[in-house]
C-alpha cells in the first residue's frame, strides 16, 4: 500500500510541478493535491527537492523503459520504433500541461543533478543502438542526432500529440530513404 500511495503521490506532485513551476510549487500544495496530509507528505519525502527528484526520474525512468522496449521489437519496421520510441520520450509531453513538464524539468537541472544529462544520453544511446548494425557508429550517431533535434523542433512547433507524430514520421521517413540513397539499402 506504501508503494501505491508513494507512486499516486509522486504522479500527483509532477502535475503540480508542472503548474505552478518548481519554485512556487509548495509541499502544502503538493500534499493537497495529493488528498495527503502535510506531515504525510514529508514522511514520504524528506523534502521538495526530494520529491521533484524522485517524480522525475521515475517519469523519465518509464519512458526509457517504454523507448527501449519499444525499439526492441525487431519484428516492426525501424520507422515505426523510432516512431514509437519518440512518442514515448517526447510525444506525450506534447499539450498545454505536459508541455509545462517538460519545462519545469528543462528549468530546474541543478535540483535534478545527473539525472538531467544521463536520461537525454540514454535516450540517445538507444536511438543510436537501433539504426541497423551494418551502420557504421558515427553515421548511426549522426543519424540519432539528427532525429533527436528535429523531435525537439517539432515539439516546440505543434499543440498536440497527433500533429507531433505526423511531423516526426515525416521527418523519420526521409532520413531513413536518404540514408539508403547514401549508403545502400539495408537488409
Amino acid at each position: 500500500m506504501h508503494t501505491d500511495r508513494r507512486t499516486a503521490v509522486l504522479q500527483t506532485a509532477l502535475v503540480t510541478f508542472a503548474r505552478f513551476g518548481y519554485r512556487k510549487t509548495t509541499m502544502d500544495q503538493v500534499a493537497q493535491d495529493a488528498g495527503i496530509s502535510r506531515p504525510g507528505l514529508y514522511f514520504l519525502f524528506s523534502s521538495k527537492q526530494a520529491l521533484f527528484r524522485e517524480a522525475v526520474e521515475r517519469s523519465l525512468g518509464e519512458d526509457l523503459a517504454a523507448a527501449e522496449q519499444a525499439l526492441a521489437d525487431t519484428s516492426d519496421p525501424l520507422q515505426h520504433r523510432l516512431l514509437e520510441a519518440f512518442d514515448h520520450w517526447t510525444g506525450r509531453y506534447i499539450g498545454p500541461l505536459t508541455r509545462d513538464i517538460a519545462a519545469v524539468v528543462a528549468d530546474n537541472p541543478d535540483v535534478l543533478g545527473p539525472t538531467a544529462t544521463t536520461a537525454p544520453q540514454r535516450f540517445a544511446q538507444l536511438i543510436t543502438t537501433a539504426i541497423p548494425a551494418s551502420e557504421d557508429e558515427q553515421t548511426a550517431r549522426r543519424v540519432a542526432q539528427t532525429l533527436i533535434s528535429t523531435s525537439i523542433g517539432i515539439k516546440h512547433q505543434v499543440d498536440d500529440r497527433a500533429a507531433y507524430l505526423e511531423r516526426l514520421a515525416v521527418a523519420i521517413e526521409l532520413l531513413l530513404a536518404a540514408r539508403e540513397r547514401i549508403s545502400g539499402p539495408r537488409p
